[in-house]
């Protein structure tokens, strides 16, 4: 019986006879994919001096052998766990969800594994315990989706872990990526008064979100720069219920003929009550939403929206997050804006004419 050589087809020999008994070892990898030891290490730590054709020989022999990199090893070689934590607060929300998506899809490009917390109290202590929860799984950095009470100086976080805001205030503490909440909600209310309507009431998400307010401002803003009276503001939850909610009411005003809804959901159910008082959209009042939802384009009517980028909002997050991890960058205040865009569809057209009335509601 002729014995089997230490070659590469040797080891692939070895690895399919189902001799070995113990896990592949780099040294198995390498005599499979004929390399040294030191090229498998720098494959399985992600370096960037080996050449293409080696790497995939190297990745194919893993494959092969079923070799798994050893994490607490190699976090040990490269300070590195090449895992990204995320604290949300709602992950109901469109928005958080998308981004949340969009992260972990771009984090496990770049080699990385996600492990979310979610803080149902914005609390400091809720907070400070999804701090301590991913620290001590070995996060290398976490980013933190519309979280109001960083807002607050007094709030302390662990040292020497990297963040990044995704959607909140970071004020100069920390760095963020945002949408540009005042551009989107200054196009949506500027659209409706381009139509001819004397005003605009708004129906905004909830007062301690960061984005609600900025939405809200922007449409305060425009309104007063174009001389149109500023309705007052109705607060709801982002959800369809608290819009149908707070459109019972406003369907009962007959000088209220455009409203921008501070996300899709609050207008699909300020839609459904305006249908139930009998008053048409477009024809009696004009609606804009903001997000741009899957179903937004299918609606009836299709709603005009502003469409938010949630893909870009998770590879920024994901870029500036590593550009502290990998490059050891000290990063600080608003370093990111992505641009949103006015989505304009059927829900929205001149007022009726019999209420251009320019009286202050």
């Amino acid at each position: 019986m002729g014995r089997v050589e230490n070659t590469p087809a040797g080891a692939a020999t070895e690895a399919v006879s189902g001799a070995r008994t113990r896990p592949p070892s780099q040294t198995d990898v390498a005599a499979l994919a004929g390399v040294s030891s030191q090229t498998v290490s720098r494959v399985a730590n992600d370096k960037s001096n080996v050449d293409d054709e080696t790497r995939q020989r190297v990745l194919a022999a893993m494959r092969i052998l079923g070799y798994r990199t050893n994490t607490a090893a190699r976090a040990l070689a490269t300070g590195q766990f090449r895992m990204l934590g995320v604290i949300s607060f709602d992950l109901s929300a469109q928005g958080n969800a998308r981004t949340l998506q969009s992260i972990a899809a771009v984090a496990q490009e770049a080699g990385y594994s996600v492990n979310v917390a979610v803080v149902r109290t914005a609390t400091e202590g809720a907070v400070r315990q999804a701090f301590s929860q991913l620290t001590s799984q070995a996060v290398d950095g976490i980013v933190l989706i519309e979280a109001q009470i960083l807002d607050r100086p007094e709030l302390q976080l662990p040292p020497g872990v990297p963040i990044v805001m995704a959607d909140g205030d970071p004020g100069q503490r920390f760095p963020a990526v945002d949408n540009n909440q005042a551009a989107g909600a200054r196009a949506a209310t500027e659209h409706l008064l381009s139509l001819g309507h004397p005003t605009v009431w708004h129906l905004a998400g909830p007062q301690d979100s960061y984005s609600a307010r900025h939405r809200a401002t922007a449409w305060h803003t425009a309104l007063k720069e174009a001389g149109a009276p500023v309705p007052p503001v109705s607060y709801g939850d982002w959800s369809a219920e608290s819009g149908y909610a707070i459109g019972r009411g406003l369907a009962t005003r007959h000088d209220v003929t455009a409203v921008f809804a501070g996300n899709d959901h609050m207008a699909i159910g300020l839609i459904r009550a305006l249908a139930e008082a009998g008053r048409r959209v477009p024809d009696d009042v004009s609606v804009v939403g903001f997000d741009d939802v899957a179903e937004a384009g299918y609606l009836l009517p299709p709603l005009t929206t502003v469409r938010q980028d949630f893909e870009e909002m998770g590879r920024a997050c994901v870029s500036v997050l590593l550009r502290q991890i990998e490059g050891g960058e000290s990063i600080a205040g608003l370093i990111d804006s992505v641009e949103p865009r006015l989505v304009v569809r059927a829900s929205t057209a001149p007022p009726p004419k019999r209420s251009t009335s320019t009286k202050k509601p």
